[in-house]
């Protein structure tokens, strides 16, 4: 189906994935305010150009007829076949779309696989990108690509302008465009065909097996969006094919005609198909010297799983499965530039492997039955040969080979081994012919495994003249129940020429229980796909094609391909040595495992709801529970174990002190040593293991001692690490084994400006639990004057030791230091000694350079140390407990030190040990660690359970409504902006409205007599001393007050009113602040009713009277505000509050007359003013609206058209009520007092809010 990809620029960048009949509509949200917690740059993914704010999603699936497409443009102008998701890099959010395939392969009919050879990446939050990347990548493939996907010579790049930015996807592009990743849409391509259902083709997003779905991670996000959807909407989306599943591997059917068959349909001419597929795990991807052996989780390196099938058009089909992968244990192995010298390092014990080991092979026999292992490695290299021992010793202690002690025969164990040295069986003249004696060795297996088959039966159908079959006929014949895994020792050249003569094995016994064989042209073309199969597997792993496939390929070998095997050594070893390391930083980057990497976040009330109950109710589905560390330090100076003493005794005040009931048996002992070896020229080159291995032996063997008398639990070396003479070693209870994962072991050089390994450091991470800790040995640059080096030392080790997936130290919740850091006390010699015979340690500790330099914030910032309570430990000589007396006369120090770091850490002991066999004595600390264990089932139970209620409590509101007239801040809303406070509000979105329902407030008025207070600040939290509510002022007794105006003059040709236009005229008010400014206090004006003038005001009742509206004369009353502060006041409002004289009102009595103030410019009071007081005319306003509205919903304001009071004015009065208020005369709005009008009734039920 074809797919548009559509940008709409404003007034939000948005991308549309537009079908026939819908569109996915993925829009960027600006609003968005979330910041990265403890961010750190690296060379992939920087720190955010945009002050660290993560931008955020909403996405919305909708029918074609109701999306709005007017505004949007093409943006993709080739063909594009789906979606593999959306990542985050350099904090900008990326939609890859998949823009070039093509189809390599058929399995059954209607079963279509698709190779990816170009993708794009579009930016959802930026347009800088749009233009970038075109023409990067040859978007159609070709023989000469590289692995990275960039073609290599025919003039790449020449006459071409470098583009001025570079695109940050570019890595990810090449991955994703080197031909290795396949999709198909027609059926679940993670699935071997057995685990696959027979009755559609049809697949299920939700059920693809994440072990072999390498865009999991960019595609999370879209899925569980469309898990949100409705029924009907969901089916619309997986029927759109716009989410695709890519593999990482290879694929590739080869047609074989029906005379060349091995099977012969009953119709000729229709062709049969040979089908080779090779699914790569992602669970533990990476390139070949970065990526070895297995994790805590049973994941194999290398891992991958390869079927043959083959189908014929009589309905017939045949499948068998295979897999190869990293030997089971916890190994490593070091890049070197010389071929043969890549030192294999095995990195933790028999004890502390087995579990893994169980974990790998349990998850095999579940998914595949029997497991036959076959074990390629060499017997006559040593680092091969220590391999293939521990390999063997993990299969005899695995639970899957205990009936072998039960005396069940060899043939029905689920677990068996066997060893086959391909390099001593291939050595003789036959050469690589020889290989195929491994048949006799698997053969038992091989028969009994089986294979699978299924049949067309009589449902099925063949239509004339086209190639169909009815799968929903296929009749299961045959099951495989068991598999083989071969392994060497990168699981490339020698296994793969290996599950070649597997896979024909297996193939003839499918023909002859038919009673068919296979001509020679099949089995060219089957040996043709697996050596393709085997360079395409060797590109991704060791970036070259496979060896030995001149031999896979022809059945012999040719001198050309023993030069094209030598070529291809060389061209690994540099990849190996300076390319893997950004290869292996762009997969895990595409797989979401850098430490920096933030997932995209899509816009989901519901979701965001669950996360933060979640966090509230974390004690639900976790708990704390404290475990103690043992650590200690010791510089060794160069002697080996057992040299002069007897070790097992001598450890012991070291490693088993006198302690606390509570700190004697810690569950992580972790022991760094120092000078391990003598630090002579030839071996700060180099690190010899074998000393260290003895101390282990030594230190594993008190331990246990210890602990047997108890009947406690032993101990086990989880993992150890060495860097020429510094040696980090940590040792756990037996018990806690299913609690710790992810060890992984770095080392950082210092000496010599970084290029030895006298100085520097060794570090182990791990997962305990929840919990992340980390223990780093360090041995820094000696000499009394050195600190400043030594504080580069440790800035050095800090930021460039890094772990795997780009972790560094900082990253853990726990960090402990320890070893030898050479800070010496600053005093003389002599006064050291003088301060030590007196017991003087605080004036000693006060020079202290270490002390000195972390209270400056030059090292070690944030880290801290217990009170040191004992001698210094360096340097005494050996054997004795003196003091150095050597000419050198070196000054006492407390040069052995640990540090540590973490809130969930608690330092419980700090103390030396008496071991006097060398110039330093033993340091050790206990610490107590509290680590956080979550129940991660419950936690998803009750994460359903949330979302669930939450859905039904807010209907519909998902981030599948309409977006054109929504504002993202009302969307989306606001972060507290501190704990247990609610969001910010916006018009859509009020936090103390529930679920929508209308406000109701609960506040009452003091009495009936109790209105809100106007004088009081707009602002709630303002000091003041307004009373919240004060009484409605008491209605005056009624009178009737005639005051005659005779007009002088009318204004702008105003009719005159004659002799009885009496009109009412409302009081006039002047402001406290104001009134200084006239001549004459306003209560003078109420005493001209005695002087007989013809000024006349008349008044019948307390109660004031309101005049009908006429349309010419008709406006919106005024709202009844407060009045306005000093600062808001300009001087034309002074000058406008007489303008309340614009109600027009009938009198009832035809001798009365009312001024209207609109007919007049100026009117004179005799005897009040010397001159003439002038009143300039009101503005008009519009009324047209009100004039609509019916005057049942017109709210009358209370304090129009009131009577000027008599004579008997009270002068100490603040004045008449507010009058009504209308806009100035030189703006139309006078600002923040006067936007709107609200009716003081309906306000009287709330009370201002006070600061707490």
């Amino acid at each position: 189906m074809s797919i548009r990809v559509l940008l709409r620029d404003q007034p939000h960048r948005a991308i549309a994935l537009v079908t026939s009949t819908h569109a996915l509509v993925l829009r960027h949200s600006p609003s968005t305010t979330d910041s990265v917690p403890n961010f750190t740059s690296t060379s992939i993914q920087q720190a955010p150009s945009n002050g660290g704010i993560i931008p955020r999603c909403i996405v919305e699936f909708s029918r074609l007829t109701l999306v709005d497409l007017d505004d949007y443009r093409s943006l993709d102008t080739l063909a594009v076949q789906g979606t593999l998701g959306l990542i985050t890099v350099n904090n900008d959010v990326f939609l890859c779309v998949v823009n070039g395939a093509s189809r390599v392969a058929t399995v059954r009919p209607g079963e279509t696989v698709q190779r990816i050879h170009s993708v794009a990446f579009h930016c959802l939050n930026r347009s800088d990108y749009d233009h970038i990347l075109n023409d990067d990548i040859n978007p159609y493939p070709i023989d000469v690509i590289s692995q990275d996907g960039a073609e290599h010579g025919h003039g790449q790049g020449q006459g071409r302008r470098e583009p001025t930015l570079e695109h940050p996807c570019l890595a990810l592009k090449k991955l994703l465009s080197s031909g290795t990743f396949y999709y198909s849409v027609d059926f679940d391509l993670t699935k071997r065909l057995q685990d696959r259902s027979n009755d559609s083709s049809a697949f299920d997003v939700e059920n693809l097996d994440e072990g072999f779905l390498w865009n999991s991670y960019m595609i999370g996000p879209l899925l569980k969006f469309r898990s949100r959807l409705a029924a009907q909407d969901r089916e619309a989306l997986d029927s759109s094919r716009i989410l695709t599943s890519a593999i990482r591997g290879f694929v590739l059917t080869a047609p074989i005609s029906a005379s060349t068959s091995p099977l012969r349909a009953a119709r000729s001419g229709l062709t049969s198909t040979l089908t080779l597929i090779s699914r790569l795990s992602c669970r533990r991807a990476g390139t070949r010297f970065n990526s070895r052996g297995i994790d805590d989780d049973g994941n194999a390196a290398n891992f991958v799983e390869t079927e043959t099938v083959f189908w014929s058009p009589s309905g017939v089909c045949f499948s068998y499965a295979q897999i190869r992968g990293s030997v089971p244990v916890f190994w490593e192995q070091a890049t070197n530039l010389l071929p043969g010298q890549q030192k294999i390092q095995i990195t933790r014990s028999p004890e502390a492997t087995q579990p893994a080991f169980d974990k790998h092979f349990e998850s095999l026999e579940v998914h595949y039955g029997a497991v036959h292992v076959l074990n390629l490695l060499s017997e006559s290299k040593p680092g091969e040969v220590e391999l293939t021992r521990r390999y063997r010793g993990h299969v005899q202690h695995s639970p899957l080979n205990s009936g072998a002690e039960k005396g069940v025969a060899a043939d029905y164990q689920l677990l068996k081994e066997t060893e086959f040295d391909f390099h001593a069986e291939t050595k003789g003249p036959s050469g690589y012919e020889a290989a195929s004696m491994v048949r006799h060795l698997i053969q038992g297996s091989a028969d009994g495994f089986g294979y699978y088959m299924s049949e067309d039966n009589d449902n099925g159908s063949m239509q004339a003249g086209q190639q169909h079959a009815s799968l929903k006929g296929s009749n299961v014949v045959l099951l495989q129940e068991g598999v083989f895994r071969t392994n060497c020792l990168d699981c490339l050249d020698r296994t793969n020429l290996i599950q070649t003569i597997i896979s024909q094995m297996t193939t003839e016994a499918f023909l002859a229980q038919r009673g068919e064989r296979a001509s020679p042209d099949f089995w060219m073309r089957h040996s043709s796909l697996w050596a393709d199969n085997g360079d395409s597997l060797s590109k991704i792993y060791a970036g070259t094609g496979a060896l030995k496939s001149s031999f896979t390929r022809h059945g012999k070998m040719s001198f050309a391909g023993a030069i094209a095997d030598a070529r291809k050594s060389a061209t690994r070893m540099y990849i190996n040595n300076f390319a893997d390391k950004g290869r292996q930083e762009t997969i895990d980057m595409l797989l979401g495992r850098l430490m920096e990497q933030v997932a995209v976040q899509l816009y989901d009330p519901i979701n965001d709801y669950v996360i933060a109950e979640l966090n509230k109710r974390s004690g639900e589905y976790s708990a704390s529970k404290p475990i103690s560390i043992w650590v200690g330090t010791f510089n060794l100076n160069g002697n080996l174990l057992g040299r002069t003493h007897d070790m097992r005794e001598d450890l012991s005040p070291w490693l088993c002190p006198k302690l606390d009931v509570s700190q004697q048996q810690p569950e992580i002992v972790a022991i760094g040593f120092q000078e391990i070896v003598e630090l002579s020229p030839q071996h700060i080159m180099s690190t010899d293991p074998a000393g260290r291995q003895m101390w282990e032996k030594a230190v594993k063997r008190t331990l246990n001692e210890k602990v047997r008398g108890s009947g406690s639990e032993e101990y086990v070396l989880l993992r150890s690490g060495q860097l020429v003479g510094a040696a980090l070693s940590i040792f756990v209870k037996a018990n806690v084994l299913g609690d710790i994962k992810d060890v992984e072991g770095s080392v950082k050089k210092t000496g010599m400006s970084g290029m030895a390994g006298n100085k520097g450091a060794v570090a182990i991470r791990m997962d305990y639990a929840s919990t992340r800790i980390c223990f780093v040995t360090a041995h820094l640059a000696a000499g009394f004057a050195n600190y400043e080096e030594r504080n580069r030392d440790y800035r050095t080790i800090n930021h460039g030791l890094r772990f795997q997936r780009n972790r560094s130290i900082e990253d853990h919740d726990t960090i402990i230091w320890l070893g030898d850091f050479n800070y010496r006390i600053g005093l003389s010699d002599e006064k050291v000694r003088k301060l030590m015979n007196i017991g003087d340690l605080e004036t000693l500790y006060e020079n202290d350079q270490l002390n000195l330099q972390m209270v400056a914030g030059l090292t070690f910032p944030f880290y801290s140390e217990s009170r040191i309570t004992f001698m210094p430990t360096y340097k005494f000589d050996h054997g004795t407990d003196n003091y150095d007396t050597s000419e050198k006369g070196r000054i006492p120090a407390w040069t052995d030190r640990i540090l540590r770091k973490g809130t969930n850490l608690r330092q419980i002991t700090y103390d030396s040990a008496p071991l006097r066999f060398s110039d330093h004595r033993p340091v050790y600390a206990t610490f107590q660690c509290v680590v956080n264990v979550v129940n991660q089932s419950l936690k998803d139970a009750m994460s359903r359970e949330i979302y669930d209620r939450r859905r039904i409590e807010v209907g519909d509101l998902t981030a599948n409504t309409r977006l054109d007239d929504t504002d993202d801040e009302d969307l989306i809303g606001y972060d507290s902006i501190a704990p247990g406070l609610p969001p910010a509000s916006s018009d859509r979105r009020k936090w103390w409205l529930d679920n929508g329902l209308p406000a109701r407030s609960n506040i009452q008025a003091p009495g009936e007599e109790y209105v809100p207070n106007p004088q009081r600040p707009s602002n709630p939290f303002s000091q003041t001393t307004e009373p919240d509510w004060i009484q409605k002022p008491r209605a005056p007794a009624p009178r009737t007050t005639s005051i005659k105006i005779r007009d002088s003059s009318t204004s702008e040709g105003a009719p005159d009113q004659g002799a009885h236009g009496l009109r009412k005229l409302p009081p006039p008010y002047y402001p406290a602040s104001s009134a200084a400014s006239l001549p004459t206090s306003f209560s003078q004006m109420h005493s001209v009713h005695s002087s007989g003038r013809d000024l006349a005001i008349h008044s019948t009742s307390s109660e004031p009277r309101i005049a009908p509206l006429s349309p010419e004369t008709t406006r919106k009353p005024a709202p009844p505000v407060p009045k306005k502060p000093t600062v808001l006041r300009t001087p034309s409002s002074q000058g406008s509050q007489m303008q309340g004289l614009n109600k027009k009102e009938k009198s009832n009595s035809p001798s009365d007359t009312v001024l209207d103030a609109r007919h007049v410019s100026s009117y004179t009071v005799p005897g009040v003013y010397s001159d003439s007081v002038k009143f300039p005319p009101p503005p008009r306003k519009s009324t047209a609206a009100m004039s609509q509205i019916p005057s049942t919903h017109r709210v009358p304001d209370a304090r129009q058209h009131r009577t000027i009071r008599p004579s008997t004015h009270d002068p100490t009065d603040n004045g008449p009520p507010l009058p009504p208020r209308v806009p100035s005369t030189n703006s139309r709005n006078n600002g923040v007092m006067d936007e709107c009008d609200e009716d003081m009734q309906s306000m009287t039920s709330w009370e201002p809010l006070r600061p707490s």
